[in-house]
């Protein structure tokens, strides 16, 4: 089961007159965001994305877009890194906050 954040609040936007169809995004996002058909990438679940930042990282066409290190995605990664519990204190859900998951 995939994990799904708020609905509609990802920042992630695909310029699709700028991909080339090499798939890479696919490969590298870890939420299964995107779908190549007929030879270019689209979002096919965009409340999937945590906004980490691998796709546009890795995208050497300037298609994809994020701002990543927000939210909860960031409070994960960091926590990754330091081998630590994540930082959830950024990530304040009530009053609905769109920088959380």
């Amino acid at each position: 089961m995939k994990t799904k954040y708020l609905a509609g609040v990802s920042t992630l936007k695909l310029t699709s007159e700028k991909c080339t169809g090499c798939g890479r995004c696919v490969e590298v996002c870890p939420h299964a965001v995107f779908d190549l058909k007929a030879h270019k990438a689209q979002i096919v679940a965009l409340d999937n994305c945590m906004e980490c930042g691998a796709c546009a990282q890795n995208c050497s066409f300037g298609a994809l877009s994020v701002n990543s290190g927000v939210g909860c995605a960031s409070a994960m990664i960091n926590g990754i890194i330091t081998k630590g519990d994540p930082d959830l204190g950024t990530c304040d859900c009530s009053g609905g906050s769109s920088d959380c998951c």
